[in-house]
């Protein structure tokens, strides 16, 4: 199974635009070109590999070809790159969790030599489930949970983003008139960033011992999460960062005090022999060395 480099760039466009109609015109041929292109591969792999859907997405044996258009598109901008040639830098698509990006990883970014000219995508997702992009072919690297390397990629520690969990103060004075306990504890409101986030639940119990029933909103925004908190919401995770200094003031206070709920954090990449993933890298692991415990 050879595939050429044109219906490599093709499939990408398909996918990046969502039809063959909008490939064709970033691509500057038919749609009809993209669909014997597309038709061709499926042929060669003996497999579908993209479903007709809109947007149009990659089946699971689409993902494999994917992951290799994207690292073809990786080499040939890193080639391109190093022979100073005009316009070659390509966006690397990355996923992170939303507390990193709010906190320390856009000066990851901004670490990067800017004589590089390279660009980001960045996309956001839960620590605990973005491994799954890099599986997919979807990303080339990820701030993830997961100490174990996914297929094809190398696995660096970063270190933990350290939270503690808060309340507004006037939210203790209603809901712990006597202070935190199990009791009051169970039927407080607590906030969950999204449906797939457990801090909150971890946390209750480990504190609680029991799983948490009370009412719950979801923010799926960390600062308006921070926000949602300070206003009496429910009580909620908060990075350490996000809340030190409301903690001296009194403006929040600790449900626990002194405790500390850390969430290691790795960085996973293709392993590929690439100047740029080598660069974002290098950022990244510095930058978190310095931010993270």
């Amino acid at each position: 199974m050879n595939f050429q480099t044109e219906q490599l760039r093709t499939f990408l466009a398909v996918l990046e635009h969502g039809t063959f109609d909008a490939a064709a015109r970033t691509l500057h041929v038919s749609a009809s070109a993209v669909s014997q292109r597309i038709k061709a591969m499926e042929q060669a792999a003996g497999q579908v590999l993209l479903q007709r859907t809109t947007p149009i997405q990659s089946t699971a044996p689409g993902a494999v070809v994917h992951k290799l258009a994207r690292q073809l598109r990786q080499l040939e901008a890193d080639a391109a790159a190093e022979l100073g040639l005009a316009g070659a830098t390509a966006a690397i698509p990355l996923v992170v969790n939303a507390d990193s990006l709010a906190t320390w990883f856009v000066d990851a970014l901004a670490a990067v030599p800017s004589e590089s000219g390279l660009t980001f995508e960045v996309l956001r997702e839960d620590e605990q489930h973005s491994a799954g992009l890099l599986r997919s072919g979807a990303v080339m690297a990820a701030v993830t949970a997961t100490p174990d390397a996914v297929q094809g990629c190398s696995v660096v520690p970063l270190g933990a983003l350290r939270y503690r969990a808060v309340a507004s103060a006037g939210f203790l004075r209603r809901w712990f008139p006597d202070g935190v306990d199990t009791a009051h504890f169970a039927i407080a409101p607590a906030i969950q960033f999204d449906r797939s986030d457990t801090l909150q639940s971890n946390f209750f119990a480990a504190v609680a011992g029991a799983g948490l029933t009370a009412p719950q909103h979801f923010i799926p925004d960390t600062l308006q999460f921070a926000a949602a908190v300070r206003a009496g919401l429910g009580w909620g995770l908060m990075p350490e960062v996000h809340c030190a200094g409301e903690l001296r003031a009194g403006s929040l206070v600790e449900l626990v005090p002194g405790r500390v709920t850390g969430i290691p954090l790795y960085w996973q990449r293709w392993k590929i022999q690439s100047v740029a993933l080598d660069l974002l890298t290098a950022a990244v692991t510095t930058t978190a060395a310095a931010a993270l415990s």
